[in-house]
This record gives structure tokens, C-alpha cells and sequence, in this order.
């Protein structure tokens, strides 16, 4: 991605010996951001305001009225927005929230479904068709599975709230049958019958109170995501660190200055998972499960930057395409700043 010339002005407080450029930063908490939204690790040339929020309301107001300099973005949201043109915003490979999703498949457990294939011919419900777990579930249905997604009825509604609607325009084809259910919720349609799986991150309420009429799909929904990324090398990707276009058009050495500090916070996190002498977190063997994790996902635990994401990346690109997001297939250089893509090497 080619940044252009801004005629944004810049802020700048007076730091210790130099000035600096003042920016706000919106995420979620995170112990993997910790030393950066707590100052311990600071982005040269930078003075950060964090402001630590919920996720939701991070989404709401940045993709509405662009509140903050830089935040944490859906990916989804993200490439669509970009697909679309004139984003007023651009991503840098920072990646704070990674999930596998074989475990946001849910079904009736009288459904008969007992495989991927069998949701074909099936009402499936989800939140958004734009939801980036939403576009990795469907990715890996049709890609590892098989599934035809053309042959599902999709339902759009709230997972356990009616009123929720798609926060970016879809341009799908009359081969995708897709409804909006905007007075319902996923969980009382699940308990009703009206459909028979929803794919959907957060848990639907009559899941989690423990109603035996609703199951996951994958029971071991663990060993499944082990043998997929084991044949795929696909880590998701929800979440990308985006700031807006008028910052970096107008300071492009920005995007690597907020990269660098990113990975320091991130590498100190691992650190503490990783401390054999005292327990940094409340998980027994968690410095041993650490070591398992990064022995099967070849050395590093959690990855930020373009080089080592670039399957995922490509990954995601596919899906967002074949799932109607994005009209043209973009690329991972469509996403992110040249500034980003390579880094100096010595």
C-alpha cells in the first residue's frame, strides 16, 4: 500500500528532550500490550494516550465516527473497508486477537448434523456475514471440508440480543441465501428449532447455560484446530491494528515505530508465559504448555509482521473474496503500508 501526501497538521507535545507526536490508542486489555498501553514501552516519537475499552464499543466508534488515532479493528471490517476504497484507515501487521474457530460451530443436538457436510441443505444463524471468525469458519468449511455454502440457508441475527445488523454493506449474489432476522436472536432460535446451527464467536446463551438441546459441533474442537493448522499452517487472524490514513499519509515513519514498540510489548508478554522460576500466570504448566504450543507452530507463539503471517494473510484474502466481501482479490501488500511489508536487516 502506497501512502499519498496529507495536509494534516501535526500534534506535538514536548518530550523528554524532543518533541513528540501526540496520538490516542483504543484497545481492549491485553497482556500482550500491557508494557506498551502502561508506558513501560514507549514508540519512539510518539506520546500515546491508551484508552483500555470493550471491544464492542471500540468497533462502534471507530468505524462510525473514527474517534481514535490508532485501534483495534476487526479484520473483516478491515478488508472490506479497504476492498471498498478511500479507507480512512490502514492496517499495520499487529495482531492482538487470534482464535481458532472449529469451536463456534454450534447445532441442535437433534439436528442429526454430525459433520461439516451435514449443515449443507441446513439454516444456519450468524451475526454478521462481515464477522472476520464468521469468514474463517466459512473458509475452512468450504476449503478443508468441503462444505458448498451456496446449499446453506444463512440467517442473520443478534447472537443472544435481536437488533443486530451487518456494519458494512454486502454485495452478495442471488446463489447466497441470506436473511435478517433483526426481531430474534440466534439463541432462541436454536432453542426453537427455526434454525439448526448458528457459527457465531461469542457463545449463544442457551449453550452456556447448559441446555442439552444445543452442542458444539466439534466436542474436541481442540484436536480438530491442531489438525487443521497442522495441514494448513493457517493461524486466524480477528483482530489488525489500523490507524488512520491522515496520521500515516502525513508521518509514514509512524507505522513502524508503532510495529517495533508492538513487538517489544508482545515479546515481553511471551517472556513472562515462558518463566519456569515463579508462575507469571495462574495456569499450572503454563510455562511447559508455552513451550508445547511453540514447538508446534514452529518456534513463535504469536507473531506479528507480514513475513511470518503471510499464509494467514493470503488465507484471509481468499476467503474475503470467494465470501463476497471484497469484489477483486486483495493482496497482502493491498493491506498494509510499504513502510511494513520488509524490515532492515543487518
Amino acid at each position: 500500500m502506497k501512502l499519498g501526501s496529507a495536509s494534516r497538521s501535526a500534534k506535538y507535545t514536548q518530550g523528554p528532550g524532543a518533541a513528540q507526536l501526540s496520538l490516542t490508542l483504543a484497545m481492549t486489555e491485553y497482556d500482550h500490550a500491557r508494557d506498551l498501553t502502561s508506558g513501560l514501552i514507549q514508540p519512539q516519537g510518539i506520546a500515546l494516550t491508551p484508552l483500555i475499552l470493550p471491544i464492542e464499543e471500540i468497533f462502534f466508534r471507530y468505524l462510525k465516527n473514527f474517534e481514535f488515532d490508532i485501534a483495534e479493528t476487526s479484520f473483516a471490517k478491515y478488508i472490506s473497508m479497504t476492498a471498498a476504497g478511500d479507507c480512512p484507515i490502514i492496517g499495520i501487521p499487529v495482531f492482538p486477537a487470534r482464535v481458532f474457530r472449529h469451536s463456534a460451530i454450534y447445532v441442535r443436538s437433534d439436528s442429526g448434523i454430525s459433520d461439516p457436510k451435514g449443515l449443507e441443505g441446513r439454516t444456519v444463524g450468524i451475526p454478521e456475514w462481515a464477522q472476520t471468525a464468521g469468514v474463517y469458519v466459512r473458509g475452512l468449511l468450504a476449503e478443508y471440508y468441503g462444505v458448498l455454502l451456496n446449499r446453506i440457508q444463512w440467517v442473520q441475527a443478534g447472537v443472544n440480543e435481536p437488533g443486530r445488523a451487518e456494519k458494512v454493506t454486502l454485495n452478495l449474489p442471488d446463489s447466497i441465501y441470506y436473511d435478517s432476522r433483526p426481531t430474534k436472536s440466534l439463541s432462541e432460535m436454536l432453542l426453537s428449532g427455526e434454525i439448526d446451527a448458528a457459527i457465531t464467536a461469542r457463545p449463544p446463551n442457551c449453550f452456556l447455560r447448559g441446555d442439552s438441546s444445543v452442542i458444539r459441533l466439534f466436542p474436541d474442537f481442540r484436536a480438530e484446530e491442531e489438525a487443521y493448522y497442522g495441514a494448513t499452517r493457517i493461524f486466524p487472524i480477528m483482530h489488525v491494528m489500523t490507524v488512520r490514513r491522515s496520521v500515516l499519509e502525513a508521518h509514514p515513519w509512524v507505522a513502524m515505530n508503532l510495529l517495533t514498540a508492538f513487538e517489544k510489548s508482545k515479546n515481553a508478554a511471551v517472556e513472562r508465559i515462558r518463566e519456569i522460576t515463579t508462575s507469571r500466570i495462574p495456569l499450572p504448566w503454563g510455562a511447559a504448555l508455552a513451550e508445547q504450543v511453540a514447538a508446534k507452530m514452529g518456534g513463535e507463539l504469536w507473531p506479528y509482521g507480514v513475513s511470518q503471517n503471510r499464509n494467514t494473510l493470503d488465507a484471509f484474502c481468499r476467503f474475503a473474496h470467494d465470501q463476497h466481501l471484497t469484489a477483486s482479490r486483495l493482496t497482502v501488500e493491498d493491506l498494509f503500508p510499504e513502510e511494513v511489508i520488509a524490515s532492515a536487516r543487518v
